[in-house]
């Protein structure tokens, strides 16, 4: 039964790439011989756990590696210590893997170019090009100027290079206040990008690093760290969003002034934007610390552990890579997408069994012991290796509430006081009598077979309605954990005037406890299976087992299968 031992390679193929314009970059560079071969890098910082738009990077970098022949390295920036951790780092490559994708080599670390990055900054203080300066941020912010006036020279701009060198050098070595003092780059305070205003690109913070400890207590600044990271690591192509964009002047300015052994080009594209959910870290690590979700890995979370969790698939979550491209324009995808690639995926390699989620019992009342039959069902329809299963029928039976309506809308085609349908793989059965509480509530049907129908349509009547059902002496308990969309609309984070947590979706997660057809093998962790009618579902990685029931987490619900697969 569980998907994990079905040949899923031989049921489908992986499409085609979509042709963009960084494929059509590398191909032009590869064509002309600028590059024998091309390498990327995925730099996640590990202040946080990944997310949808973080495996958009991760396959378009560790992606192009692969079609092309190249190589992807895997390397944290690990500049920022006080919001850093070995669980997050770990969790990243973990995901990674799981993506299916591996990386170059070791994995690679910021701190692991710590020792040449100071180098290179006291060669550029040699050179004349970077001071240490001494305002405070609130002034370095009024020097700054803005979008529409120049920027001012800091007054500490023309200390000499030997002054320079010795304060900075002093800096490493502990003599000065946290934030006392910056190391900044003397390029042009009047330049119209903002970024080549003498940015910092040392700042003292003494805080326990996850990797080089109490080593250091000056930190290098993103911007001066990524580009000779992925210099000396001889990176051809630097892939990162559009916030960037204004920043690969500065990425250029500072390879330019050093003796470093490769120039990568940095080429930006959209970020991905999903709808119904947020991707800021800071905003899903307040979800997480103020118990709006579980943690980290809640399915309900855009992250790649809370959509592994789900069930959400690696192959799935590939091709909704593939499907929404890479461009400069912008990414706001709709979550259906999302949706209907995890859900393409899913048909094929998911095995189909019947589970009733919000049970009502059925009392078959011409049942005969040993002349009422049962019959075999295929685990899946299209996929014959997969096996199949005896059916049991008994005298009880548990159907979802909603397949009776004592008064039926039009165009009703389920079960009705009097009326007909076909149990799923089984006999047509009529509605004879309903039983109600004192409260008038339904609590039970009693219903009579039409023994001739086994396996062929009744004589002389047509019945449409199909339902599934599981026996009520024999099904297996399972809690089904019902998840929906995290919030009511959209963008959440769309209005400034209001707070995202106020769109938080009341309903995101409903619990029920039904019941599973018998027979079934224990499913192992992350066994994906379709619940006919019903949706997609996958055993939960962690809570297998709740009180002696199964424990299902909703992937994502059907888009139509009933209706294509047909009736018995």
């Amino acid at each position: 039964m569980s998907d994990k031992a079905t040949p899923v390679g031989a049921v489908r193929t992986a499409a085609a790439p979509v042709q963009h314009f960084i494929r059509a970059i590398v191909e032009a560079d590869l064509a002309s011989g600028k590059h024998a071969a091309i390498a990327t890098r995925f730099p996640p910082e590990p202040n946080g756990y990944l997310h949808i738009g973080h495996a958009k990077s991760i396959c378009l970098n560790f992606g192009l590696a692969e079609d092309y022949g190249g190589t992807c390295n895997l390397r944290f920036d690990d500049t920022n210590p006080e919001k850093e951790s070995e669980e997050y780092a770990l969790a990243i490559q973990e995901d990674v893997r799981w993506l299916g994708f591996t990386w170059n080599g070791p994995v690679r670390w910021a701190s692991d170019y710590f020792q040449a990055l100071y180098d290179y900054a006291e060669l550029l203080i040699d050179k004349g090009l970077a001071y240490v300066d001494d305002l405070t941020a609130d002034e370095m912010r009024e020097f700054r100027g803005t979008l529409t006036q120049p920027g001012r020279d800091s007054p500490y701009r023309d200390r000499s290079p030997a002054e320079n060198l010795d304060l900075f050098r002093r800096m490493k070595a502990g003599e000065f206040a946290d934030g006392a003092r910056t190391l900044r780059l003397k390029i042009d305070m009047a330049s119209p990008n903002i970024n080549l205003r003498d940015p910092v690109i040392y700042r003292i913070k003494r805080a326990h690093h996850i990797r080089t400890g109490d080593a250091w207590c000056i930190y290098p600044m993103y911007d001066y760290t990524h580009c000779i990271s992925d210099a000396l690591e001889c990176i051809t192509h630097s892939l990162c969003t559009l916030e960037f964009e204004d920043h690969r002047p500065l990425y250029d300015w500072v390879l330019d002034q050093l003796p470093v052994p490769s120039h990568p080009r940095q080429i930006e594209f959209s970020r991905l934007e999903l709808q119904y959910t947020v991707t800021s870290k800071r905003k899903l690590n307040q979800l997480v610390t103020q118990g709006h979700v579980a943690g980290w890995d809640d399915p309900r979370m855009p992250t790649i552990h809370g959509m592994r969790r789900r069930g959400y698939t690696p192959e799935g979550i590939r091709e909704f890579a593939r499907r929404i491209g890479i461009s400069k324009s912008d990414n706001v995808v709709d979550m259906a997408v999302l949706e209907s690639a995890v859900r393409d995926d899913l048909e094929a390699r998911a095995p189909r069994v019947m589970a009733v989620l919000d049970p009502l019992k059925v009392v078959l009342t011409n049942f005969r012991e040993g002349v009422t039959a049962s019959r075999a069902a295929p685990f899946h329809p299209q996929q014959a290796e997969f096996g199949e299963r005896e059916v049991p029928i008994a005298r009880e039976l548990w159907i979802e509430r909603d397949d009776f309506a004592e008064i039926p809308p039009e165009g009703w085609q389920r079960l009705t006081p009097g009326g007909e349908v076909r149990l799923r793989y089984s006999y047509v059965i009529r509605c004879d009598q309903v039983v109600k509480d004192a409260a008038g509530a339904v609590i039970e049907l009693r219903c009579s077979i039409d023994h001739d129908t086994l396996g062929r349509n009744p004589v002389g009547r047509k019945v449409k309605g199909v339902i599934h059902w599981v026996p009520a002496d024999a099904a297996r308990a399972i809690e089904a954990r019902l998840y929906d969309r995290l919030f009511t609309v959209p963008e959440p984070d769309g209005d400034k005037t209001r707070d995202f947590l106020e769109f938080l979706n009341p309903d995101s997660l409903r619990v029920v406890r039904g019941w599973i057809e018998p027979g079934l093998p224990a499913p192992e962790p992350e066994t994906r299976l379709q619940f006919e009618r019903l949706g997609y579902f996958c055993t939960d990685r962690f809570d297998h087992d709740a009180d002696g029931a199964w424990v299902f987490n909703r992937t994502v619900g059907l888009k139509d299968t009933w209706s294509r697969q047909g009736g018995s």
